[in-house]
């Protein structure tokens, strides 16, 4: 059947889609979730089907903005409609979720159909559902780590020693990673580095450096700012880089189900994709964060470790006190000054951000062989102190593109101690919601700043942070919430 197409001027965000009158579809005998090749003058897809009656013209086919443009329609063409069969990959999906392993060619026609478009978000939820019910393997998570890189593109430094880290989160603030770059950059070593954005918490690494720089760039002017300063901090989704996990990270949000595999995979290829052959793996352990006992961490930890060594990757996996925030700010802009003030050696700057960003380096400039054993805290400190790694951090902001410094939001409020004490612990989550609830990380200048840390003494009434907050709805709201939140004092 010929149907002249339509463009729905939305995008799904996933698989193509295509839309029929339910007359059109019961004529053909189709229904909702079929697959259609849609063939064109100038492409051909297969795009899944979606049926409605309201309003809908039955001699048309509409087609999300996706499915239009990859169909390159011009303005008199009609598209061929036919039925489809179901892609193989649905058979592996029903393996795995039998609860038997699946091969690397299995996983990589799985990866492939997602990057593709061609499962629904219902069938990668089964995918999903099925690692997380039955797990994956060592073998079967490298084979996905590889399938999603060769699935997506790659930022290629052969011969080179590319560094990488990564944090599993769930810490407040902990903005580590730009103070790492810049002093490993600074002594050197590549360290092309992408970040994801927040989903929830109050800020991403790729949100923070966004309140400062441009971090959506695509793969061909990486590859020169990396050849020119030595690294750069993006967010990884522009860059498309490991697309399959990113859409797979979608499909398992709403239900926070992250399969042990799949968490895995998903560092490993954002890893792998930028060439990474020397990686740090942070695990923070403690109440409110991902990893909350010792136990789980040593588990991962030796897991990080042989999928590092199946991908021929150096790993270091070291686990954190994750008891409590890191830093002062919580939220883009706030995180960021800390950053700016720990790089600049300014007397204010958060100790514990700069002591963890010193260790973190440390590591990796021992790890690349860049410093001898025991030789890389010194070599840290010395760039840190000597102002080189600012300096570095600059050229890679404005290799980026600087932004001009933005002003933190214009309402604020502290917070005070109810009564006099000593502060015994900071509720992570409770920390992270409320700077959310100020406005961040949507709005980058909204958040928390925290005067008072662990082991602190307060007086009743002395403050124990400010909220930051652009509207005065939101501050109302924030220190409603606050009320209850985040401080126990004893």
């Amino acid at each position: 059947m010929q149907l002249k197409p339509y463009k729905i001027k939305i995008k799904t965000g996933g698989p193509l889609v295509a839309v029929l009158h339910d007359d059109t579809a019961h004529e053909m005998d189709l229904h909702v979730g079929d697959r259609l090749r849609l063939k064109s003058d100038r492409s051909m897809i297969t795009a899944l089907l979606d049926v409605t009656r309201d309003n809908f013209p039955k001699r048309k086919i509409g087609l999300f903005a996706e499915a239009y443009e990859a169909l390159n329609i011009e303005p008199d063409d009609v598209v061929e409609i036919t039925a489809a069969d179901k892609p193989p990959s649905l058979l592996f999906i029903r393996k795995k979720l039998d609860g038997l392993a699946l091969n690397a060619a299995e996983l990589n026609e799985i990866v492939r159909d997602i990057v593709h478009g061609d499962l629904s978000d219902v069938e990668m939820t089964y995918f999903v559902s099925g690692c997380y019910a039955n797990g994956l393997s060592d073998d079967e998570t490298a084979a996905l780590t590889k399938a999603i890189v060769r699935n997506g593109k790659k930022l290629e430094f052969k011969g080179k020693i590319v560094a990488d880290k990564h944090c599993i989160g769930g810490v407040p603030g902990n903005r580590v990673t730009p103070i790492v770059v810049a002093i490993v950059v600074a002594s050197g070593v590549l360290m092309p580095k992408t970040s994801s954005r927040a989903i929830t918490s109050p800020a991403g690494t790729a949100d923070a450096v966004e309140s400062i720089c441009n971090v959506t760039i695509n793969a061909h002017r990486l590859m020169k700012i990396a050849k020119s300063v030595g690294g750069f901090m993006v967010w990884g989704g522009g860059v498309d880089l490991a697309a399959a996990d990113d859409r797979m990270i979608r499909i398992r949000n709403p239900m926070s189900l992250d399969p042990e595999g799949m968490l895995l995979a998903s560092i490993m290829a954002k890893k792998h994709s930028v060439s990474a052959n020397h990686v740090l793996i942070d695990i923070p352990v403690g109440p409110g964060v991902k990893i909350k006992d010792a136990a789980h961490a040593q588990h991962l930890k030796k897991r990080f470790l042989q999928i590092g060594k199946m991908l021929g990757m150096k790993v270091k996996v070291i686990i954190t006190d994750g008891k409590q925030p890191i830093g002062n700010g919580i939220g883009p802009l706030l995180e960021m000054i800390d950053v700016m003030n720990v790089l600049k050696n300014e007397k204010n700057a958060p100790d514990d951000l700069r002591i963890k960003s010193i260790m973190e380096s440390s590591i990796l400039l021992e790890l690349t062989g860049k410093a001898r054993p025991g030789h890389g805290k010194k070599m840290a400190e010395h760039l840190l102190k000597s102002g080189h790694a600012w300096r570095k951090f600059q050229q890679i902001i404005t290799a980026q593109g600087k932004k001009r410094i933005p002003k933190l939001a214009k309402f604020s409020k502290n917070v005070a101690a109810q009564k006099s004490g000593m502060v015994k612990a900071i509720e992570n989550k409770s920390i992270a919601h409320l700077a959310r609830i100020a406005g961040a990380p949507k709005d980058a200048a909204a958040g928390l700043f925290l005067h008072k840390k662990i082991g602190y003494r307060v007086k009743k009434g002395e403050a124990l942070y400010t909220i930051y907050a652009s509207s005065p709805d939101r501050l109302k709201y924030a220190l409603e919430f606050a009320k209850n939140t985040g401080y126990k004092i004893k």
